[in-house]
């Protein structure tokens, strides 16, 4: 487990360093350096002839640093200086001197030579303003470089708390980070700028961030076989609980295959369709290790007996919007008493009438993608991508009056982020583009599903299934390539990483 801090976060964390642990901000600014030089070595990049362009502030004086360290190791290492001399900070005032004092060149126009790499130290994760003017001009100047591109800890134009372009920015092959790789080097448009981000350690502690509800946290591919649940060597199939799969409407049988199986892949117990009946012959060749109960009419008394059967309910894969679905969706919020998925058509039935949220009094797991959150906010699709945290927030805080209701919210993205009141924010960094296909939500919603059953904490069942579901791609995408994963790929995906994972630890 990692911390994404955006700027804010990360200022707050400098200023702990330097006034109550007792760093001093320009030992900080020396460890910066020489861990981006460091870095640099180890990927290979040439810095025989660099051109660090700086700012006026604390990551312009980063940038003078290494400048000085290059020269020292022999480098041969230019200073475009885009700054303004009376705006610079104390300690970029410092490092700009002694770089003058060593006879390295600063200058303030762009040269004519060409470099070997391109370094980035303009603006730090502070900037919050759209770059217009010089600053513009000398950043596209920058792109235009026929050179190797590093980041001082973000690519300058950045926003470090959303990852949007503030007018431009620079287009990095690699960002060296402070202590944590900022947010916004993680969150689209900003992840196509920042390249390989890679997080260094220079004094500052990254456990600060553990208390802060308002950082967000990922995972990391080692970090999997310890956050899947335990299996018992005496257990039976009742150890890992009963899912109730609610899903498939007439002709949608592909849906309630893919979520259940996607359940028992990860290691559910017991997995229960509940589905129409034209459904029943193709479950039962697909997954004859399923229970099939089927519907033709609305029927109370048969779906209140199977809520009592469940440790667990998925519904809404492939459920359909008719009189008869949204019937079932009500009655299972108002009586389900156990953790509860709501997926594809259970959102759109539940975007009509969110207010049903409030009648439940057990903890609802919602997986909407863009358009779904759309239609669960109100919200356009563009103010959502805008401020993604914030439609969360307006999502999660719709939890009933009963203490024992709560809401965690999966906004599926490229960048996925799970969400719920009182819990630090989940972004999800694993995962490829292979998996933009028809299904892959309803494998997801089968995979936190099947982890809710073995008895996993509701938003810890959501954030490792996320990312469970996630390296399942990426295995896929390992054996099939970018095109030709379909969702089915997904589930021996998860299979392969959980076995790795296992058999790593």
């Amino acid at each position: 487990m990692r911390y994404l801090p955006n700027g804010k976060q990360m200022s707050e964390a400098d200023t702990h360093t330097i006034h109550e642990i007792g760093i001093p901000s320009l030992v900080l600014m020396e460890r910066a350096a020489l861990q981006i030089v460091e870095t640099m070595h180890k990927k290979n990049i040439s810095t025989e002839k660099s051109l660090i362009v700086c700012g006026s502030g604390n990551n312009g004086g980063d940038g003078f640093a290494v400048a000085r360290l290059l020269t020292e190791q022999g480098k041969h290492a230019d200073v475009l200086f885009a700054g303004k001399e009376a705006s610079l900070s104390e300690e970029c005032r410092c490092q700009k001197q002694i770089v003058e004092n060593m006879g390295i060149s600063v200058f303030t126009e762009f040269p004519d030579e060409e470099y070997t790499v391109i370094i980035d130290a303009v603006f730090g994760v502070g900037l919050c303003r759209e770059i217009t003017g010089h600053y513009k001009d000398v950043i596209d100047w920058m792109n235009l470089q026929d050179a190797e591109k590093v980041a001082v800890d973000i690519p300058s134009g950045i926003c470090a708390a959303t990852g949007k372009i503030l007018g431009t920015a620079f287009r990095a092959d690699l960002t060296v980070c402070m202590a944590c790789v900022k947010l916004g080097c993680e969150l689209f448009p900003g992840k196509s700028y920042a390249g390989e981000s890679i997080p260094v350690a220079i004094g500052i502690d990254p456990k600060y961030f553990s208390n802060r509800l308002d950082v967000c946290y990922t995972f990391d591919k080692n970090d999997l076989g310890k956050l899947l649940p335990s299996r018992m060597m005496n257990s039976h199939k009742g150890s890992y609980g009963k899912v109730l799969m609610i899903t498939g409407s007439p002709g949608m049988a592909g849906a309630a295959f893919l979520s259940a199986c996607a359940a028992y892949t990860v290691g559910a117990g017991l997995v229960q369709i509940y589905t129409a009946s034209e459904n029943r012959l193709a479950l039962q060749e697909l997954l004859p290790e399923a229970i099939i109960s089927c519907y033709d009419s609305y029927d109370d008394s048969q779906l209140s007996h199977l809520l009592d059967w469940a440790d667990v309910v998925c519904i809404g894969c492939g459920l359909g919007m008719g009189q008869i679905s949204e019937k079932i969706l009500k009655n299972v919020l108002k009586n389900v008493s156990c953790p509860c998925v709501i997926d594809a058509d259970g959102l759109n039935l539940l975007s009509r009438n969110i207010e049903l949220l409030n009648q439940c009094c057990a903890p609802v797991i919602l997986t909407p993608h863009m358009k779904e959150m759309s239609r669960l906010t109100g919200w356009s699709i563009d103010t959502i991508m805008e401020d993604r945290f914030q439609a969360l927030d307006q999502i999660i805080k719709q939890s009933g009056p009963d203490t024992k209701s709560s809401i965690i919210c999966v906004l599926k993205d490229s960048r996925t982020v799970v969400a719920q009141t009182n819990r630090q924010r989940f972004v999800n960094l694993a995962g490829n583009n292979s998996m933009a296909k028809g299904g892959s939500g309803d494998v997801l919603a089968g995979t936190i599903a099947g982890l809710l059953a073995q008895h996993m904490a509701p938003f810890e069942a959501t954030t490792v299934g996320v990312f469970l579901h996630a390296c399942g791609g990426d295995e896929a995408k390992k054996s099939k390539g970018s095109y030709s994963v379909l969702a089915r790929d997904l589930i021996q995906g998860m299979a392969d990483a959980m076995k790795n994972a296992k058999e790593c630890r």
